[in-house]
């Protein structure tokens, strides 16, 4: 028999965003906006839409700045949980607790810090129709010199590569996984799941983790430069949603495709191009940035 749909989500948002500091200095990547509208809140709405609107998020680094948005999730039209953990239990390790903390037998894994377009409704049909304890969905990899990815005969992922180790398909933060995928785990231990517990279940028995093959586009949002690149995309050519409404940003200086977070003051004659100013930023007249995260303290980085 076929089975249902998961119609729960755990929405994956503990991790460090270690790669994307500083802008992760003083939040969590899920937190971050793009294009006026946060990470986080764009998971949830894209689930929202797609009638899952049970969501269990877990919670590590900076926890009060993804609760903040997401509140109990009324405002969303979405019932919002939160798994805390302490210590970060891993990507395996976090599902592992979250099935302890709902009597759903399938759930929608979904990372909190990357925004893809995959048919949710063409994956959990195909997930039904199998055997599989998870699935992932994966995109053909886009630059294996980037990214590790699935070896796949058909839609069985027979392992996992390193980057470098092309050719292979690339996971887009998207998957369903089953509550037996995880009952193996200790809750409380941390666990990783490409790295260590989906080549256990693969090595116990071939076709329990499969791919759903898509051509989804994917916003990877690792690294300054991503995010940068995310924002611009969802802005689609309009500048106004690139920079908070809060921010004041006098009417002669020059802001081009830059990044601009609440409480951010630029003055008369500064000049800024393809840069993030970060929040609490004063940025004073005759300053310059060009390709460059710029601090609180005007400190500034190479985006990259």
């Amino acid at each position: 028999m076929a089975r249902s749909a998961p119609d729960a989500a755990l929405v994956l948002a503990a991790g460090l965003g270690t790669r994307l500091r500083p802008l992760t200095s003083s939040r969590a990547k899920p937190s971050l906006p793009v294009a006026g509208v946060s990470l986080i809140e764009r998971v949830a709405g894209w689930l929202a839409d797609a009638g899952i609107r049970d969501l269990l998020v877990n919670l590590h680094y900076r926890p009060e700045t993804i609760t903040a948005l997401l509140g109990d999730g009324t405002r969303l039209g979405v019932r919002v949980r939160y798994s805390w953990e302490q210590p970060i239990l891993g990507s395996a390790g976090g599902p592992r607790r979250a099935f302890a903390l709902t009597s759903a037998e399938r759930l929608w894994l979904v990372n909190g810090d990357t925004i893809c377009d995959v048919s949710l409704e063409a994956m959990a049909a195909a997930h039904a129709s199998s055997d599989a304890l998870v699935t992932l969905a994966v995109i053909p990899n886009p630059d294996t010199d980037r990214y590790g990815g699935a070896t796949l005969d058909g839609d069985v992922v027979t392992g996992f590569v390193p980057r470098g180790q092309g050719p292979s398909w690339h996971f887009i933060g998207v998957q369903i996984a089953e509550r037996e995928a995880f009952e193996a785990l200790q809750d409380g231990i941390a666990e990783e799941s490409v790295g260590r517990r989906y080549p256990a279940l693969i090595a116990g028995r071939l076709g329990s983790v499969r791919a759903f093959r898509s051509q989804a586009a994917f916003h990877d949002i690792g690294t300054p430069a991503d995010y940068l690149a995310a924002c611009l995309h969802f802005a689609a050519g309009d500048p106004a949603r690139l920079v908070a409404v809060s921010a004041r940003v006098a009417a002669d200086a020059h802001v081009e495709d830059s990044v601009v977070w609440d409480d951010v003051e630029i003055a008369a004659g500064a000049r800024l191009v393809r840069s993030i100013v970060m929040s609490g930023a004063r940025v004073p007249s005759g300053f310059t940035a060009v390709g460059q995260v710029v601090a609180p303290d005007l400190t500034s980085s190479g985006i990259g």
